[in-house]
C-alpha cells in the first residue's frame, strides 16, 4: 500500500496553498491512492484533471470502474508507472523507475494523458534508445517481410525477367534464402583466400620462375569469378546506383579493375616505360583491396567496423593525446640530445618517429638517445604513452560488445516478430475460414479434454489469447 504524497503536495508551483477539502480516491490495479483535487486541476487536460473537474457520475466514463458507495475510481493500469506519473502533479517532473520498460512507460503516461515533456531529462535518453530499437527492429521486420514477399513474386507472379532477378538477387546476396546460396557464399570466400595467397605468394623471388604460370592462372580464374559475380549482382540489384556507391561494392570494382589494366597496358606494350611501371606496380598494390571483401562474408568484420565508427569519439581523443605527447616529447628529446657529439636527434621533424616508437612501446632502437636527461625524457613519454593507450580501451571495447549483443538482440526480436504475424495471420485465416475448421477445431479440443484431462484444455487455452484481441477469454 502505497503512502499518500503529503509532503509537498500542499504547495502549488505558484506558491499558494492547496485545498485539503476535496479529495479523490482512486484505486490503481488494486493499490488506492487519496489524491486531492486541487493538486490535480494544476494539469487540466490530463485524465486526472478532468476526473477532479467533473462530478462523479460524468467522471465515470474517465475509468474502468466506479463505487458510489466508497467514491473509488478504479481503473486497471499499473501502480508502479503511476505511482511515478502522479509526481506530474506534485512535483513538475516524472522519473521512471530504475528497471522500468521505457516503451510500457510510455504507454502508461499517454493513458493518463500527461505529456512527455514533463519526464526528466535522465529519463529520456532512455526512452530515446528504446525507441531507436524498437525503430531498428521494425527496419528489420520490415526488409523481412519484404524479401518473404519478393521470394513469393519471384515464385509465382511476374514477369520471367523480374523471378530471374529475384532469384538471382537471392543467391548472390541472400547466403540463409538456400542451399545454392550458401555454396555460393562459400566459393566467393575461398575464392577471396586463394587469391589473396597467390598475391602473397608471386613477391617471394624464388617462386617467379617455377610457379610463375601457375600463380598468373589462379589469379586470371580468380578474377573470372570475382568478374562475373558483381556483374550478376549488378544485373539483379533492385536498386542499381545505391548498389554502385555503397562501400563494399566500391571495394570490389578496386579489386577487380587493376586486374584488366594491367591486361591492357600489357597487350599495347606499355610496360618497356619507365612511368607505365610505376603505374603497374601501383595497380598491383590495389589488388591488397580484394582482402576487405572477406568483409561481406563475416558478421565479425562487419561489427567490428560499426563499432569502430561509434568509438569515433574515443578513437579521436586518443590520437589527440598521442599527438600532443608525440610533440612535446619530441621536441624535449631534441633539446636536450642535440649538444650530445654523437647525436642522433637531429631535428624535431625527424625526432616524431623517435617519439611515435617510444609511446607506442614499440621501440625498434635505430633511434634512442645517450644522454642521462634524454634517458629520463624517453621513461616518461613511454609511460604517458602506456596510459594514453589504456585509457580508451575499455570504451572501444564495451562499445564493440554492446553493438554486437543489440545485433543479435534485434535479429531475434525481428524474427520473433515475424513468427507471430505469421501466427497471427493463421489464425485470422482459420477464423475466416468458415464454420467447418472451427467445427473440427472444437472436436479435437473435446477429444484431447475427454482423453488427456482437463489440464491439457487449460494449457490450450492459454495459448488463444496471444493470437486474439486481449479482451476474448477461452470461454468466449
Amino acid at each position: 500500500m502505497w503512502a499518500p504524497l503529503r509532503t509537498r503536495y500542499a504547495a502549488d508551483w505558484s506558491g499558494s496553498e492547496a485545498s485539503e477539502d476535496a479529495e479523490l480516491v482512486v484505486n490503481v490495479g488494486g493499490v488506492k491512492q487519496t489524491l486531492h483535487a486541487d493538486a490535480l486541476k494544476r494539469l487540466p487536460d490530463t485524465r486526472l484533471g478532468e476526473l477532479a473537474a467533473r462530478s462523479p457520475d460524468e467522471a465515470a466514463e474517465l475509468c474502468d470502474d466506479y463505487d458510489p458507495a466508497s467514491g473509488e475510481f478504479f481503473f486497471d493500469r499499473d501502480p508502479d508507472a503511476f505511482r511515478c506519473i502522479v509526481e506530474a502533479y506534485y512535483y513538475g517532473e516524472v522519473h521512471m523507475r530504475r528497471g522500468t520498460c521505457p516503451v510500457c512507460f510510455m504507454q502508461e503516461m499517454d493513458f493518463w494523458r500527461v505529456d512527455a515533456e514533463f519526464l526528466d531529462e535522465c529519463c529520456q535518453g532512455c526512452v530515446s534508445e528504446a525507441r531507436d530499437e524498437l525503430e531498428e527492429i521494425d527496419e528489420k521486420v520490415r526488409a523481412m517481410l519484404a524479401r518473404t514477399e519478393g521470394e513469393e513474386e519471384g515464385g509465382g507472379g511476374g514477369s520471367v525477367w523480374s523471378r530471374c532477378r529475384a532469384f538471382l538477387w537471392r543467391l548472390m546476396e541472400k547466403p540463409e534464402s538456400s542451399l545454392g546460396a550458401r555454396v555460393v557464399a562459400w566459393a566467393s570466400f575461398l575464392f577471396v583466400m586463394l587469391s589473396s595467397a597467390a598475391m602473397c605468394a608471386g613477391t617471394v623471388p624464388e617462386l617467379h620462375a617455377c610457379c610463375d604460370g601457375a600463380l598468373e592462372l589462379v589469379e586470371t580464374v580468380c578474377m573470372a569469378w570475382f568478374t562475373a559475380e558483381y556483374v550478376l549482382r549488378l544485373a539483379a540489384a533492385p536498386d542499381r546506383a545505391r548498389f554502385v556507391l555503397s562501400f563494399m561494392n566500391v571495394v570490389d570494382v578496386l579489386a577487380i579493375v587493376p586486374f584488366y589494366l594491367l591486361l591492357a597496358l600489357a597487350h599495347v606494350g606499355a610496360r618497356e616505360l619507365a612511368d607505365a611501371q610505376q603505374c603497374v606496380q601501383a595497380l598491383r598494390v590495389l589488388r591488397v583491396a580484394r582482402v576487405l571483401k572477406l568483409a561481406r562474408h563475416s558478421s565479425g568484420l562487419r561489427t567490428l567496423t560499426h563499432a569502430l565508427g561509434s568509438s569515433a569519439k574515443e578513437l579521436g581523443l586518443l590520437l589527440t593525446y598521442m599527438g600532443v605527447g608525440i610533440f612535446l616529447f619530441a621536441a624535449l628529446a631534441y633539446t636536450v640530445e642535440r649538444g650530445h657529439p654523437e647525436t642522433m636527434f637531429t631535428s624535431v621533424p625527424q625526432s616524431f618517429w623517435w617519439a611515435v616508437i617510444t609511446m607506442t612501446t614499440v621501440g625498434y632502437g635505430d633511434v634512442y638517445p645517450k644522454t642521462t636527461l634524454g634517458r629520463c625524457n624517453a621513461a616518461v613519454s613511454f609511460l604517458c604513452g602506456v596510459v594514453a593507450i589504456a585509457l580508451p580501451i575499455h570504451p572501444i571495447i564495451n562499445n564493440f560488445v554492446t553493438f554486437y549483443n543489440k545485433q543479435r538482440a534485434l535479429e531475434s526480436a525481428a524474427k520473433h516478430q515475424i513468427q507471430l504475424l505469421a501466427l497471427r495471420s493463421r489464425e485470422e485465416e482459420r477464423e475466416g475460414g468458415g464454420g467447418d475448421e472451427e467445427v473440427v477445431e472444437e472436436e479435437e479440443v473435446s477429444q484431447g479434454a475427454r482423453g488427456r484431462g482437463p489440464e491439457h484444455v487449460s494449457h490450450s487455452c492459454t495459448h488463444i489469447p496471444l493470437l486474439q484481441d486481449p479482451s476474448q477469454s477461452c470461454s468466449a
